[in-house]
């Protein structure tokens, strides 16, 4: 039976809804229609459901009188199975040419053939089909793990990227910060000496009036002396280019600020350190004695070093030692053999001279220290050709509540600044030579006010 031709479709088509019928029911007419599209239209053109008229030839029928046409019904199954028939795809492992199974691979020609094919390729080199998917299958693989490992490595250097990017992001956020801290500290510092000098000068201008005023009482019928119009005291630039160049200096070496926390030097000590290990105290039997507090009975007994040690490299720390009236700070490392001199150790004598009593404390015995001694003399400890110690008197405009100290270990430079001061340079070692190791050194004397580590940028 043919179904391409129009009439046949047109036979098993509906001619209300124009579908293949479905259910077909048919008129004593001969023309057929779907169930529900004939009751529909009986439904609507007879509401009494009497009489209706074929919607194609108008004739008469009773929507009773309906068949089921089982014949038309078998004709649309069949042309439905047409109608998918034709929409399949062709199957692709079979040979288009021979129905035959693809069995051979001919890799002159890159492509597959059936073996009735074979004598079409006469003279081409060729294989079982299934060695070649086998040996594609594992070009395959070994392209895909070589893709899935650059893939890992594009990734993890997306990554490596990204984390260099957020890196370099804090970087520069806080290199601003660290900008915008240290100016503002600048005009904090010229603010006061503004202030300062501005009082100076008010000061200054009242104290001239107020001296016109006695001379004026006392010679009341003498001139007058023409004051002098020239300040008594005047704001240098210079001063100003000097602090700004303190504080600069101070800013640099802050850069390089470790987070130290305190250790003692030896196992039996007089010191009290902190839980947080920032804070080193006298311990009680030192406070019990009857020693003056600016002179210790053992100096040895008060050393504390940080627990860090330095063979290279630039560090600063800043210690707390507001309220003290003595202390010792800097850097220590042990004397090397052949800077050593033979020491009797060191034991504070009351009758012997300050300065031997101080003479633990140079360069050549791995201290390169400052101090505090009787409330208000800071001395610095340098070697000498004797015996005694040379003992260098240092001036502080402003006591320091605060002093940093600065490391360069290639340098072979250890720096202390008056941090409370603007950052001015209390004393600096040059030409220091260090043995391997390098350590914070601390000594709060028998002074019962406590030295303090403070936190990096506090």
């Amino acid at each position: 039976m043919d179904f391409s031709s129009q009439e046949s479709i047109n036979a098993v088509t509906c001619p209300i809804c124009q579908e293949l019928l479905t259910e077909p029911m048919s008129l004593d007419c001969g023309h057929s229609f779907c169930q529900a599209c004939i009751t529909a239209e009986s439904e609507s053109g007879s509401p009494l459901g009497l009489e209706c008229c074929c919607p194609v030839c108008q004739s008469r029928y009773q929507p009773w009188n309906l068949q089921f046409n089982w014949q038309l019904a078998e004709r649309v199954n069949k042309f439905r199975g047409v109608d998918l028939n034709s929409h399949k795809p062709r199957r692709r492992d079979l040979c288009e040419h021979h129905g035959e199974n693809y069995d051979i691979f001919c890799k002159d020609d890159e492509k597959a053939i059936c073996r009735l094919c074979v004598q079409e390729h006469q003279g081409h080199q060729m294989s079982p089909i299934v060695e070649v998917v086998k040996e594609y299958q594992e070009k395959l693989q070994e392209a895909l793990k070589k893709l899935s490992q650059e893939q890992q490595e594009a990734e993890q250097l997306e990554a490596d990227i990204n984390e260099e990017r957020i890196t370099w992001v804090k970087l520069i956020q806080t290199e601003r910060e660290r900008i915008l801290q240290g100016f503002e500290q600048m005009r904090g510092i010229l603010d006061k000496e503004e202030q300062r000098e501005l009082q100076k000068l008010e000061e200054d201008e009242v104290n001239d009036v107020i001296n016109v005023l006695r001379r004026t009482e006392i010679d009341t019928l003498n001139k007058p002396k023409i004051v002098s119009n020239k300040a008594k005291s005047a704001f240098r630039f210079s001063d100003l280019t000097g602090m700004l160049q303190m504080f600069k200096e101070l800013t640099e070496v802050q850069s390089y600020w470790v987070d130290l926390m305190l250790n003692p030097l030896d196992a039996v000590s007089n010191v009290v350190i902190s839980a947080d290990q920032r804070q080193v105290t006298v311990g009680q039997h030192s406070m019990s004695s009857n020693v003056y507090p600016c002179n210790p009975c053992n100096f040895s007994a008060f050393d504390v070093v940080g627990n860090q040690h330095f063979s290279s490299g630039k560090y600063y720390w800043e210690v707390d030692v507001s309220g003290k009236i003595a202390w010792i700070l800097g850097v220590y490392s042990t004397a090397s053999n052949l800077n050593r001199k033979k020491s009797s150790g060191f034991v504070f004598n009351p009758n012997v001279n300050d300065s031997n009593a101080y003479s633990r404390f140079r360069p050549e015995n791995g201290f390169w220290v400052i101090g505090l001694q009787n409330e208000s003399e800071y001395t610095a400890f340098e070697d000498s050709p004797t015996s005694d110690p040379k003992v260098l008197t240092l001036y502080m405009a402003v006591p320091p509540h605060r002093v940093g100290v600065f490391l360069d270990y290639e340098a072979g430079t250890v720096s202390f600044f008056n941090v409370t001061n603007q950052g001015s340079l209390i004393y600096k070692f040059s030409k220091c030579q260090f043995s391997q190791t390098a350590y914070p050194y601390f000594n709060p004397w028998n002074c019962p006010v406590p030295m303090t580590l403070c936190p990096p940028g506090s």
